[in-house]
């Protein structure tokens, strides 16, 4: 298994690393949190290979890290070391440890094998920590990680870059009440008095922004001959039930791009501020409970994290810059994985609906925005800044296109090949491209249409419009909108208008209302009087029901909205809304400020940090 990518092309300005000289082939991790003090004290033994001749060092990425000891694994003699100040332009970038090799393996083939005692700190981005209280069973705290994009390095010491691939084991100490869970394949329990050993082995090479650890008062459900449900007493029950097509959706995506290679599938529902709708970790997914609606109408957010299993974790993005190859492709498999299991009809309408979100991502940025090109260019920029929904809108929409040129099975097997010979590496579009290319040499006069500049890197709306909504697949949604938009007074519609939508086709018709002038208020008064949407329980449909109140000015949704941002943490849903109702008239400025400052820690570190910056507070 290639471990790397072409290291003389895997330049990382995220990283402070030397992977090019040093490359960590595999770790082993000693860890027990301690809920009390907020902290992680761990040891890390590195396997290491060294790349070059006469390297004397090896860096690493680190942040907020108390860096207690640093010495030969194998003979225990102590290595010098230093911590470097915090990077000058983005903190976010944290410190580099250099670590002077031993004197021995400094040598091209050389492998020294190094451990670092260290401590994490409260500050961590990476993990979050929950008071009892703040825990829907509220018996026991908990923490969970979230390492995406460069936030391992306030867990581990590491090569923090997608560009390097590694495998690890590891062994987590918790309370004997506490189940900790990791990214890896569960590999025995012991128990040491009033706590619990758990050991891990993950051995498919990973990028470090997919290590995760959650330990809670976790149960499990089995709902598949390879997957579990995870989370707290109180929800396993439901989870069980939201995503019983987990094995369905695993096959489906089988079918389209080969094996499962990652053994089992389990699913974690971590606390509502858990920032995003899902992450990938292997052999644990976490989602968001935000999808929890009941009726299985939001688990596209399960297909694209099983998706995930070949596009991103196998495959992998050599850089943030080529970010899109782990989640344009993702989106492009899961709308896939959807049409095989619910039918073409609702692959379409949800990608109407991602549409939407990339306009929406583009108007915020502004179209001239570098930000909004597929391949941006990060420089010293916090990956973070530069998230949003363009490399996961505009990516699948540049391989629809390509789809609508080459034919759909065309597409399917083209899947196939590229999971088969880029798996366990990393690279970057221009190899992507090259290899695209060659696979379909005997297509290439169809293909000399396609602007790749142009898809790569201008800002803005792609150059080609897919137009699902011509389809007729949302003509119900469009027209009631429209209806709404036109109607004086909204007297002629009916408490039955909804009852014959789905739950997407609901959020399309909110959409809709969305990119239309303003409702005034006595309209959306009757709306709520007639389709009780405040009672909603959809999170999708909240959410957009409460933006298109604040565009409207209706201060009666100023509560509403104040609730939905404080009962979860997901950074889709709280972003926008902070934002709407910050710029809202009628004291919303004022209350939004208030508001998240008041109840900050309540957010994921990287969610707190972001909506602060949205609302102009240091």
């Amino acid at each position: 298994r290639r471990h790397y990518c072409k290291m003389t092309e895997a330049v990382d300005s995220c990283s402070l690393s030397n992977p090019n000289e040093v490359l960590v082939k595999h770790w082993h991790w000693s860890a027990e949190p301690s809920f009390s003090n907020k902290i992680i004290s761990a040891t890390i033994d590195l396997q290491t290979c060294v790349l070059k001749d006469n390297v004397e060092k090896l860096v690493l990425d680190t942040r907020d890290l108390n860096i207690m000891d640093v010495y030969d694994t194998t003979t225990k003699e102590k290595l010098s070391y230093k911590l470097q100040s915090t990077h000058p332009v983005c903190s976010t970038f944290g410190s580099a440890l250099v670590i002077n090799l031993p004197s021995d393996s400094r040598a091209k083939g050389s492998s020294p094998n190094i451990s670092i005692r260290y401590e994490t700190t409260p500050s961590g981005a990476a993990v979050q920590w929950l008071d009892p209280v703040q825990t829907i069973g509220k018996q026991h705290p908990y923490l969970f990680t979230q390492c995406q994009a460069i936030h391992a390095r306030s867990l581990i010491p590491c090569q923090d870059t997608p560009c390097v691939k590694s495998t690890y084991s590891a062994e987590v100490t918790v309370p004997a009440v506490l189940t900790a869970l990791m990214s890896a394949v569960r590999d025995g329990e012991s128990v040491a008095s009033d706590y619990k050993i758990y050991r891990f082995q993950q051995k498919v090479p990973i990028p470090s922004y997919l290590v995760a650890l959650a330990v809670g008062a976790l149960e499990s459900r089995k709902i598949g001959p390879r997957s579990h449900v995870w989370s707290e007493a109180a929800v396993v029950d439901k989870a069980a039930y939201e995503f019983a097509e987990m094995e369905a959706m695993i096959k489906a995506a089988e079918n389209i791009v080969g094996p499962f290679l990652w053994g089992n599938s389990d699913i974690l529902i971590p606390p509502p501020s858990f920032p995003y709708g899902g992450m990938e970790n292997p052999t644990l997914i976490f989602a968001t409970p935000t999808i929890l609606a009941g009726d299985r109408s939001l688990v596209t957010v399960v297909a694209h994290e099983i998706a995930h299993s070949w596009t991103g974790n196998l495959v992998t993005n050599i850089n943030w810059e080529h970010f899109w190859l782990n989640e344009g492709f993702t989106r492009y498999l899961e709308r896939l994985i959807i049409s095989d299991i619910q039918g073409e009809n609702e692959s379409n309408l949800i990608a109407m609906l991602g549409w939407k979100s990339l306009q929406d991502a583009v108007d915020r940025y502004g179209e001239s925005n570098p930000l909004t090109a597929l391949v941006p260019k990060l420089g010293e920029i916090d990956p973070d800044d530069a998230f949003s929904a363009v490399p996961y809108e505009k990516g699948f929409t540049l391989l629809y296109y390509l789809e609508t040129l080459v034919g759909l099975e065309e597409m399917k097997s083209f899947l196939r090949a590229y999971i088969h010979h880029f798996k366990y590496k990393s690279l970057n579009t221009y190899e992507w491209k090259d290899f695209f290319l060659k696979h379909f040499e005997d297509k290439k006069d169809v293909l000399k249409v396609v602007d790749w500049e142009t898809w790569f890197y201008a800002p803005g709306m792609p150059p080609f419009d897919p137009k699902f909504g011509s389809s007729g697949v949302a003509d119900e949604s469009i027209s009631l909108a429209e209806r709404w938009s036109q109607s004086k007074d909204g007297e002629e519609f009916l408490s039955t208008d909804l009852d014959k939508l789905s739950s997407s086709l609901v959020q399309e018709f909110l959409n809709q209302l969305l990119n239309k002038p303003s409702l005034s208020v006595e309209k959306l008064v009757k709306m709520e009087q007639l389709y009780k949407m405040n009672s909603k329980t959809n999170s999708e449909i909240k959410f957009r029901w409460l933006r298109l109140c604040l565009k409207g000015e209706w201060t009666d949704a100023f509560p509403h909205t104040v609730s939905f941002v404080l009962e979860q943490g997901r950074m889709k849903f709280v972003r926008p809304l902070y934002r709407d109702l910050f710029n809202c008239p009628g004291g919303g400025k004022t209350l939004a400020t208030e508001t998240f400052l008041k109840n900050k820690q309540i957010y994921h570190g990287i969610a707190a940090m972001m909506i602060a910056r949205d609302l102009g507070i240091e």
